[in-house]
């Protein structure tokens, strides 16, 4: 498996799982589950989640998922940002990791920027990794601005900004990428392949195409062909986590770069970072 490091040099896996929407259909609970733990043995062992997705309802099937395999997978979970500072954040974390059936989180995010000061985010971010509820912090939805903010704010900590990151949504290569990179802390790429809307663009399937390979496949391939990028996308079953896999066995040479380039442009100038 394909790996990113993060600031504190652990190594995660480069393909990790989403889970927007599961957990919330109790006909697809099982299907769920069970594509969860075929990623686990995949190797996708980076899952996230978040107590807005379905109120909780995705940490609790993520946590009857994981259940008996917990030291095999990195854990993240996300907060609302009403609930991000002093008063709030300690008994959000706690909620989530009971839903989760664990102890702790590997990796603790800011859901998207709320009305609350990120310098008392920071605080009760690093309250969280001091009582060992986390084991490190990060955020999403962030964009260069926010970034500069929260690190003058203290937030030397985060481990990543994951945010909306695909062929079609090319914005933060323009200046949110080379600024992360330069801090070493890695993107976490959701909706990799734009909520399945890339799959039915007949120029993607076309290249696929030629390279005997699925549209997701590719898309998938592109996202992650940097070594600073984490892609999670979502699967409800075991045929679509085993077709998101084999992403990873696909290289990329330049012509199809050059290819994806041209029917998927980069940015040549500022895009403000979009959200789905």
């Amino acid at each position: 498996m394909q790996q990113v490091s993060l600031p504190d040099g652990t190594s995660v896996p480069a393909l990790g799982q989403g889970t927007w929407m599961m957990g919330e259909d109790r006909a697809k609970r099982s299907a769920e589950i069970a594509a969860l733990r075929e990623g686990i043995a995949l190797g996708m062992t980076l899952i996230d989640t978040a107590e807005m997705y379905g109120e909780g309802e995705s940490e609790a099937l993520v946590g009857e998922a994981i259940a008996g395999l917990r030291d095999q997978v990195f854990l993240v979970s996300k907060a609302y940002p009403q609930n991000a500072g002093r008063a709030r954040l300690r008994a959000s974390c706690e909620a989530s990791i009971e839903r989760l059936g664990t102890d702790r989180l590997d990796l603790y995010l800011l859901h998207w920027r709320g009305s609350v000061p990120l310098a008392e985010t920071v605080e009760a971010m690093e309250a969280l990794r001091d009582a060992g509820l986390i084991a490190r912090w990060g955020v999403s939805n962030l964009d260069t601005e926010d970034m500069e903010e929260l690190i003058d704010a203290g937030g030397e900590g985060c481990a990543t900004d994951q945010i909306l990151y695909n062929l079609t949504r090319r914005g933060p290569e323009h200046d949110l990428f080379p600024w992360l990179a330069a801090r070493r802390i890695p993107v976490m790429a959701y909706s990799p392949v734009e909520q399945g809307r890339l799959l039915e663009d007949r120029t993607l399937a076309a290249i696929a195409a030629e390279r005997d390979a699925t549209p997701a496949q590719l898309a998938l391939a592109w996202t992650m062909r940097r070594d600073d990028v984490i892609a999670i996308p979502k699967a409800g079953s075991v045929e679509h986590v085993r077709d998101n896999r084999a992403a990873l066995d696909f290289e990329l040479d330049a012509e199809t770069l050059a290819a994806l380039d041209a029917a998927f442009p980069p940015p040549r100038s500022r895009t403000p970072l979009a959200m789905l």
